[in-house]
């Protein structure tokens, strides 16, 4: 499948894995395998992004209605799909309700780079780990409605059995804080600066004309309680699988947002990971009839 920017990388081709990966009730977690898979992903998170989140699209993406990116041609897109959800005239249709973009060491090194390389410096990290295999994810997206603990779990099992099929030794990507004013969020990044920061071997500043301090409070300063439950979901879930973050955010005005960095070793967090999410054998039940 050829495109604006070349054939789309994320055609079904992973022997051994998929596209199917599990079932819970009428939710189905797959890979995408076409073309439309990815657009209706991609309208998903025009509709979380842009009309829940306040973000700002470019013209092509208002009038498509889609979150629009490059990247996504190059990317594997892990969905949740409910294949009991009804349109507006209240007949089945399946949708997708969750969405994960996956993006491989090799896969971003024969085409853009990393995504998250646009923010930051990961060029000395890749540097420090020359013999490892780094897996990006991004556009993480649920439907409001489903953002319960199973919609979640599914996503995170699949991204389990995809980073065990290709051997990946870390994950890393952006995570986000609502708002673009760095002086509000001092608590949360404060918080991150001083009591998650990657070890010096994992940490990743951003660029340097992106550069916004985390350390904005000292660390007598903080409400530890107060920050951890103030930080969105989705960093309080890495947290909990024992992700470690940058030194340094970056304010992204077009989402309205200040990212973070996120590093997760695998063998650092394994254990935690299936504790908390559990093994992604469990997603292999029966369809519910």
């Amino acid at each position: 499948m050829i495109g604006r920017f070349g054939a789309w990388r994320g055609s079904f081709s992973h022997e051994g894995l998929g596209p199917n990966l599990g079932w819970s009730g009428s939710l189905e977690l797959r890979l995408a395998t076409k073309k439309s898979d990815i657009r209706k992903a991609q309208r998903l998170r025009y509709r979380v992004f842009f009309e829940e989140g306040g973000a700002a699209p470019d013209g092509a993406g208002a009038l498509v209605r889609r979150d629009i990116c490059r990247f996504d041609k190059v990317c594997d897109h892990l969905l949740v799909i409910d294949h009991a959800a009804r349109n507006r005239f209240g007949k089945i249709k399946p949708k997708v309700v969750g969405a994960y973009r996956l993006l491989r060491h090799e896969v971003a090194q024969e085409n853009f780079g990393f995504y998250s390389a646009q923010e930051f410096d990961i060029g000395l990290l890749l540097a420090r780990h020359p013999n490892s295999r780094f897996l990006e994810l991004g556009r993480s997206c649920v439907l409001a409605d489903y953002r319960g603990k199973k919609t979640i779990e599914m996503l995170w099992r699949g991204i389990w059995t995809y980073v065990k099929h290709y051997r990946i030794d870390a994950m890393i990507g952006c995570a986000s804080l609502d708002g673009t004013d760095p002086d509000k969020l001092a608590p949360q990044l404060s918080f991150l600066f001083h009591h998650a920061k990657a070890a010096p071997e994992w940490v990743v500043n951003p660029l340097p004309q992106r550069f916004v301090t985390m350390n904005r409070l000292e660390k007598e300063q903080v409400d530890v309680k107060r920050a951890l439950a103030s930080l969105p979901p989705l960093i309080k879930g890495y947290m909990r699988v024992g992700a470690k973050f940058g030194e340094g955010a970056v304010v992204d005005r077009q989402f309205g947002v200040t990212d973070v960095f996120v590093v997760m070793p695998i063998n650092e967090i394994e254990g935690r990971y299936i504790e908390y999410f559990g093994a992604p054998e469990d997603l292999l039940a029966r369809r519910a009839a």
